[in-house]
């Protein structure tokens, strides 16, 4: 629990985007990242951000869409809404993830609070998976015609990994996940 709270206050007290050297790479058409596992291997943050030139709806439809989740996140094999507020505000979902084929596939149950076209927050209530928590941040940038999106996560692993290990598949599949969610934007344009 003590190394839980540590990592959110981590995630929370560096404010990533008031950083000058993102807000430059974000410009240049960079993703910006950072992704720091604890030394036991058994789970890290992230926080990761990509503009996308497309408004803030399309983004939030397509991060959103179960349909293009194994085309967007590595590992995803599987994606359902088990359940779905009356007033569209929250859902829970269940994702299976084969991340290689050294490791079981696992299954993770998330209950998703959705501000609409604003963001969009997830904490893993059950599964393989049960300790999770995280946010998409959908920012209108260029008048609305783009979308800065911010992706922040603390996770912790079922199992052991190195933290090198652990921090490097961070820096290559979140990077890769935002990439695909800017080219399946816009295919829905």
């Amino acid at each position: 629990m003590r190394r839980r709270i540590s990592l959110i206050l981590l995630l929370l007290a560096s404010p990533a985007l008031a950083d000058a050297g993102w807000a430059e790479r974000l410009n240049l058409g960079e993703i910006p990242i950072e992704a720091h596992a604890d030394a036991q291997g058994r789970g890290g943050m992230v926080r990761a951000a990509i503009d996308i030139p497309a408004p803030a709806s399309v983004v939030w439809r397509t991060i959103l869409d179960c349909d293009r989740a194994a085309r967007m996140t590595p590992g995803v094999k599987r994606c359902r809404v088990l359940t779905r507020a009356a007033n569209g505000r929250s859902e829970l979902r269940e994702h299976l993830v084969k991340w290689s084929f050294f490791l079981p596939a696992l299954k993770s149950t998330s209950r998703i609070d959705l501000e609409p076209d604003r963001s969009i927050r997830f904490t893993c209530v059950g599964g393989d998976i049960r300790a999770c928590e995280g946010s998409w941040s959908l920012e209108p940038i260029r008048g609305g015609t783009a979308t800065r999106v911010t992706y922040e996560m603390w996770a912790a692993a079922p199992f052991a990994l190195s933290a090198p290990l652990l921090s490097s598949l961070m820096r290559r599949d979140v990077p890769d996940a935002l990439k695909a969610l800017r080219r399946e934007c816009l295919e829905v344009e």
